[in-house]
C-alpha cells in the first residue's frame, strides 16, 4: 500500500479509536448516574438503548452524505455532536434528557464518525486484494481506543469525581476533528465496485431485494444486541457479584485489547476462506463463550478471561460483513449499504441495551438476557450458511 493509503487507514483508525472509546466507556458511568439523579436502571438504560437507535438510524443518512461529498466534514461534525453530548450529560435530572444528550446527540455524532462512514473512505481507496486487511487495521483501532480509554475513564473518576471523568471524555473527543482532514474529499473508486453511473437509489432497491444481503443484516442484528447488553451492562452485573468498579472497566479493557487481535485475523482470515463461514464460526464462538461464562463462579479472574476470550470476537465480525456488501453490491455506494446493515445492528443494540435494564428491573438478575444472548448467537451462526458469496450488480437503471 502507498503512503497516502495508509495515512488514511491511520487516520480512520485513530478515529475509530476515539469515537469507540468514549462511547464504550460512558456505560461505566451508569451507577453515578442512577445514584445522583435517582431515575433507575432501567430509565438509564432506555438512553443507551435509544443511543444504540440513533447510532444506527445515522449511520445510513451519514454514509449518503459522505458518498456524495466526502468524509472529512461528516466526521469533524460527529465529534463536535459527540462532544456536546458527553459534557452535557452529568448535567441531566430526567429520563428525558439522558435520552436526548446520550441517546440522541451523542450517538448520532458517533454514527457521523463511525464505521459505515469509515470503511467506505478506506474500501475506496485501497486495491480489492488490501481490503480486508485495511477494514481489520481500521477495526482494531476501535477496539484499541476502548483499551485505553475505558481504564482512563476509571483513572480520572478516581482523580476529578465522575462529572470531571465524563467532562474529560467528552472533551478528548475533539481530537477527531484534525484527523478528519486526511479523510476529506471524494476518494477514488477501485475498478471492480459499481458502475459509477448507478444512483443511490438504485444501489438500495437492488440490495434491499437481495436474500443474501437481508440474511447478512439479520445476523448483524445479533451483533448487535450481542455488544450493546455486555457494553451496557456489565458494569452493573460486575457490581451484583459484589467486585470493585476496577473489574469492570478492566473487562471492558481487555475486550477492546484482544479484539485487536481478532479484527486482525478476522482480515486476513477473509482473504483465505469464505466471508460467511468466517462469520457463522465467529457468532458459534461467541455461543460458547457466553455459555461458559453463565455456568462458571463469577470471580474477578472469570470476568477476566470472559473479557478475553469474547473480545477476539467482539468487533471481528465488521470486516467479512463490510467485505460481504462490497463483494455481493461493490464499493461505490458501501457507506449507505453498509449503513443500513449498521441500522440492522443497532435495532438489536437497542434491544439488548434496553431488555438488558427492563429484565434486571423485573428479575433482579440478567439470567434471561444471557439465555437469549447465547440463543441469538447461535441462530446468526445458522443464518449466514445460506448466504450466496458472489456478486450481484446490476446494469445501471434510467433514473
Amino acid at each position: 500500500m502507498t503512503r497516502r493509503q495508509l495515512g488514511l487507514i491511520a487516520a480512520a483508525g485513530l478515529v475509530f479509536a476515539l469515537i469507540f472509546g468514549v462511547r464504550q466507556s460512558v456505560a461505566l458511568f451508569i451507577g453515578p448516574l442512577n445514584s445522583a439523579t435517582g431515575l433507575g436502571i432501567a430509565s438509564i438504560s432506555l438512553a443507551f438503548a435509544v443511543a444504540q437507535l440513533m447510532w444506527g438510524i445515522t449511520q445510513p443518512i451519514a454514509g449518503a452524505i459522505a458518498d456524495k461529498y466526502g468524509t472529512g466534514r461528516v466526521v469533524a461534525t460527529g465529534a463536535v455532536l459527540v462532544m456536546l453530548g458527553t459534557v452535557l450529560t452529568p448535567h441531566a435530572s430526567t429520563t428525558w434528557m439522558l435520552v436526548l444528550l446520550i441517546g440522541v446527540i451523542a450517538a448520532g455524532g458517533g454514527g457521523m464518525a463511525g464505521l459505515g462512514v469509515l470503511m467506505s473512505a478506506v474500501a475506496r481507496a485501497v486495491p480489492p486484494e488490501k481490503r480486508g486487511l485495511a477494514s481489520g487495521m481500521v477495526n482494531a483501532g476501535g477496539s484499541f481506543g476502548q483499551f485505553v480509554v475505558a481504564p482512563l475513564a476509571v483513572l480520572l473518576t478516581g482523580m476529578l469525581g465522575w462529572v470531571g471523568a465524563l467532562t474529560a471524555l467528552g472533551l478528548l473527543s475533539l481530537a477527531i476533528v484534525p484527523l478528519a482532514w486526511p479523510l476529506r474529499g471524494l476518494h477514488p473508486s477501485a475498478a471492480h465496485g459499481a458502475p459509477p453511473e448507478k444512483s443511490i437509489r438504485h444501489a438500495v432497491r437492488d440490495a434491499m431485494q437481495d436474500p443474501s444481503f437481508r440474511l447478512l443484516a439479520a445476523g448483524f442484528f445479533v451483533c448487535g444486541f450481542h455488544v450493546a447488553f455486555i457494553a451496557t451492562h456489565l458494569p452493573n452485573v460486575v457490581a451484583l457479584c459484589g467486585l470493585p468498579p476496577a473489574v469492570a472497566g478492566w473487562s471492558l479493557s481487555l475486550i477492546g485489547l484482544f479484539n485487536i487481535a481478532g479484527s486482525f485475523a478476522s482480515g486476513w482470515a477473509i482473504g483465505r476462506w469464505r466471508m460467511k463461514s468466517v462469520l457463522s464460526l465467529l457468532y458459534a464462538a461467541r455461543a460458547l463463550a457466553v455459555l461458559a461464562f453463565v455456568f462458571a463462579p463469577k470471580t474477578t479472574a472469570t470476568f477476566l478471561v470472559f473479557a478475553v476470550v469474547l473480545g477476539v470476537t467482539y468487533l471481528s465480525t465488521v470486516p467479512p460483513t463490510v467485505g460481504l456488501v462490497g463483494k455481493l453490491h461493490g464499493i461505490r455506494y458501501v457507506a449507505t449499504l453498509f449503513g443500513i446493515v449498521m441500522l440492522s445492528h443497532q435495532v438489536g443494540g437497542f434491544l439488548g441495551a434496553w431488555l438488558g435494564g427492563e429484565v434486571y428491573e423485573r428479575t433482579g438478575s440478567y439470567d434471561w438476557l444471557w439465555y437469549m444472548d447465547i440463543m441469538l448467537a447461535v441462530g446468526a451462526a445458522l443464518i449466514h450458511m445460506p448466504i450466496k458469496e458472489a456478486p450481484r450488480l446490476r446494469p445501471a437503471l434510467a433514473t
